[in-house]
This record gives C-alpha cells, sequence and structure tokens, in this order.
C-alpha cells in the first residue's frame, strides 16, 4: 500500500520537509509516502526525519551505483563520493577475483562490486555487529560471505595471499573535526564509523600493516580518505612496501588511495 497518489498530502509533507531544511523535501517527501502503509505510518517516519535521523534509514533502503542497499538503524549509510572508491575497485578487478569489501557496513561496496564485475567471490568484514548483519541481508543472496571482527582479523585463514582486491571505507575524520560535522551524521550514526584517531589515519596504518599479508602479487588494497589526509594515507601503505598512488575526483569531491602488491613484500 502506498499513500503516493494523494496530491495533497504530498504537498504537506514537502512543506513539512522543507521547514525541517530539508534541502530536497519533494523528493523526499515522495520516498516517504511511496513507503508508509498508512497515515499513522507515515506519521512516525515524518517525526524520525525531521528529528534529523537519515531518510534512507527511515525508509529502510537507498540506491548506490544503481543497486538497492538495505540500510538498517546503527549502520553507516553509504555516501555518493564513495562512488569514487567503487569505480577504482571495478577498474582493478579481473573477473573471477577474490574481493575483501573491509569495515563494509551496509556491504554496499562488495555488492556493487559483484554486480559489476563476473564471478567474483566476495567475503566482507566489520567490527560492528549490527553491520555485519546489515551487509548479510544485502550481500549473502548473491553468494557474499560476512564476518564479524576486528579488520582483517576475522576472515578465513586461507584468504591469505590469495586476495586480489580489498576495498576499504574505514573512519577517517580526526578525532578533533567529529563536532564539526553535520548533525545527521553526528547524532544519528555511530561515532566508530567515523572517529580516524587523531590524524584521521589509524585504521588506514592499520590496514596498511597487514593488507600485503593477505593480498596476492599484484594485487591492490583501495582506501577511501579525505583529501587532507591523502599523504599520510598512502605513506601507511608505501611504509609497508605497496606502491601507493592517490586518485580523486572534483566531481565527487572523493579522494582514494590505491595500493598494489607488487610481489616483493616480505611475508
Amino acid at each position: 500500500m502506498s499513500l503516493h497518489p494523494d496530491l495533497q498530502l504530498l504537498a504537506r509533507t514537502t512543506d513539512r520537509l522543507r521547514a525541517a531544511g530539508c534541502v530536497f523535501a519533494e523528493e523526499e517527501a515522495e520516498l516517504l509516502l511511496a513507503k508508509a502503509a498508512d497515515p499513522s505510518d507515515l506519521e512516525a517516519m515524518l517525526t524520525r526525519r525531521i528529528a534529523g535521523e537519515p531518510l534512507e534509514v527511515v525508509i529502510g533502503r537507498m540506491t548506490f551505483c544503481g543497486q538497492t542497499v538495505l540500510v538498517d538503524a546503527g549502520v553507516f549509510v553509504p555516501r555518493r563520493r564513495t562512488e569514487w572508491l567503487v569505480r577504482q575497485a571495478v577498474a582493478v578487478c579481473p573477473p573471477g577475483s577474490v574481493v575483501v569489501d573491509l569495515c563494509c557496513g551496509t556491504g554496499a561496496i562488495g555488492l556493487v562490486v559483484a554486480h559489476e564485475v563476473p564471478d567474483v567471490r566476495l567475503y566482507a568484514a566489520d567490527i560492528d555487529p549490527a553491520a555485519a548483519r546489515c551487509a548479510a541481508r544485502n550481500i549473502e543472496h548473491i553468494g557474499g560471505q560476512v564476518f564479524c571482527g576486528d579488520m582483517f582479523e576475522p576472515l578465513p585463514a586461507e584468504l591469505k595471499g590469495g586476495v586480489d582486491v580489498v576495498v576499504v571505507n574505514a573512519p577517517y575524520v580526526p578525532t578533533g573535526e567529529l563536532g564539526h560535522m553535520p548533525s545527521e551524521a553526528r547524532d544519528h550514526e555511530p561515532r566508530h564509523t567515523h572517529d580516524g584517531g587523531l590524524e584521521g589515519v589509524d585504521h588506514h596504518r592499520r590496514i596498511g600493516a597487514e593488507a600485503g599479508a593477505w593480498l596476492r602479487p599484484g594485487g591492490h588494497v583501495l582506501i577511501e580518505t579525505g583529501a587532507a589526509q591523502a599523504t599520510l594515507t598512502a605513506e601507511a601503505l608505501s611504509d609497508h612496501g605497496l606502491l601507493a598512488s592517490v586518485v580523486s575526483s572534483e566531481e565527487l569531491s572523493a579522494t582514494v588511495v590505491v595500493g598494489h602488491h607488487r610481489g616483493n613484500i616480505g611475508r
């Protein structure tokens, strides 16, 4: 059931969202009405949205790189800029690759890569049980496997030395800048999904130290980062023998560091 055909209700809903500061009020109103089962359901969702809860969480899903991604409360909501990370991952991912979506959140990145590249063997991991459950809902139906634990630790040991692509959107906001984030993210997403430590690259340094042992020679690790952190993220990879490069998109305001395993990393 949908409330969408009621144009007066659409107008009233749009006005309330606009008054709350929602920039794309009409588009959001259409999505809420399409999701709502009845007026009370709509009112409940409107109340959550007006309070600042992300629209994607309120309606329980979003579109990311053309794929429908289920989004649960308490899980980081994929951003449009992460499309750049996906593009870079697909570019270095041959058919049949073993792909690890690390710090996977909803699993959206791995989901899209698996749809874009034939015969991918997809593994995903996140330290947060809520994220692992959400990722399982998104990727298990395409054969992906999800593991809950810290970084590489929960992954099957037999993957070591055989992973083609590790793709990562780990937290990279410096701790001191968390208070400057938009309230929608600051107040409605867990702090641990944003906090990257003093310089924003604590997680990247850990990944750089471990990635070489998991990649096959010729494999790649790709990490989304901030423009201000790009040099430090690249150093986190190059300091451990990976050939690091920085690729940016002005259109998406996105930065990705790519590390290439050249085959001469000590194990």
